[in-house]
């Protein structure tokens, strides 16, 4: 199961009391005070892990607590630290406060750790408040209390490159034709229900990752279809690949479709859609008429996007396509 999303609340451990005790030891007259400091408390710590690549883990269990310091002792002896808690999260995860909206942490390079809680100081013994005027100090503190939290968890997938389009305009069969992943593929709407990853490597041995989302539709920025709540996703990408279907059998207009998309990417957010973007006409080996394809190739010329027509099936224009591809997101890290 794919979890996207999570809420949690976290609470980093108390420090530890100070103590209250007198040294009484024989042949020893006036020990004086000898109350020791109570230990800090433990530290939430996230960290980014390459072994998770869901939130399901948080879904399950979303309390999560430190350990808490120990007191001190008599003897002067300070009580032992709480042991820290640390929770996993996949790479590309944002963590907000959900209180205030804040960001507090965006998880995009592997084991980066980030402490989001911290724990409470220990209390300070009676042995710190001893003066040449109050030499028996009864006072001690008490520990701190550690910090708590309630987070909201937001994971973004990294990719270099995203796919978008209508249902069934072949964004699947050409990840599972570039890559090794293996989408679940058929001919009805919505055969994608999660976002799938697949690394593609090139000729020269240089490699981009690209991302599949489910499929929009108009409306999706009010809930239509699957919505858009996984437009998150291709947020980081470089350069989006927004696929058409211009064969007959989709029953729609391809420029139509490539409108309405533009259109819902917009409404999700205006730095989607001024993200470097490339047309590519798909099924073109089932598409009978031509002028489909050119229509469509005139409504991307008229905002300067570059254009590619392909068979996923057949692989025809797949090459050009993808060096096309490698070549931007390769400019886009230059930059």
């Amino acid at each position: 199961m794919f979890i996207d999303e999570a809420r949690i609340w976290i609470k980093a451990g108390d420090g530890g009391n100070g103590c209250m005790a007198f040294r009484r030891e024989k042949f020893v007259a006036r020990g004086g005070p000898s109350g020791g400091d109570g230990g800090r408390g433990g530290d939430i710590v996230m960290y980014a892990s390459q072994h998770h690549n869901t939130l399901l883990h948080f879904r399950y269990n979303p309390e999560h607590k430190a350990d808490r310091g120990r007191h001190g002792e008599g003897s002067n002896k300070t009580g032992r630290d709480g042991e820290c808690k640390e929770l996993p999260v996949p790479v590309g995860t944002v963590v907000y406060d959900e209180e205030t909206g804040e960001v507090l942490h965006d998880f995009t390079i592997p084991n980066e750790r980030f402490t989001v809680a911290r724990g409470g100081r220990g209390g300070r013994g009676n042995q710190h408040f001893a003066t040449p005027t109050h030499q028996a100090p009864t006072e001690h503190e008490d520990g701190k209390p550690g910090q708590e939290r309630r987070l909201r968890l937001e994971l973004k997938l990294l990719a270099d490159a995203g796919l978008v389009g209508f249902p069934n305009a072949g964004k699947s069969t050409l990840i599972s034709r570039i890559s090794a992943a293996k989408p679940k593929i058929a001919d009805y709407p919505f055969t994608t229900l999660e976002p799938n990853l697949g690394v593609v490597r090139m000729p020269d041995d240089s490699t981009f990752v690209v991302a599949d989302i489910p499929g929009l539709i108009e409306g999706a920025h009010e809930g239509a279809g699957l919505g858009i709540q996984f437009l998150r996703h291709i947020e980081r990408t470089k350069v989006l690949l927004h696929l058409v279907d211009v064969s007959e059998f989709s029953g729609r207009d391809p420029v139509q479709d490539f409108k309405i998309i533009l259109g819902e990417l917009g409404n999700f957010s205006q730095a989607m859609v001024e993200k470097p973007m490339i047309v590519v006409a798909t099924k073109i080996d089932v598409a009978q008429d031509k002028d489909r394809t050119a229509r469509l190739k005139r409504a991307a010329a008229r905002r300067k996007m570059p254009f590619y027509q392909i068979s996923s099936v057949t692989g025809d224009g797949m090459e050009k396509l993808l060096f096309a591809v490698s070549e931007r997101i390769s400019q886009a890290r230059h930059e």
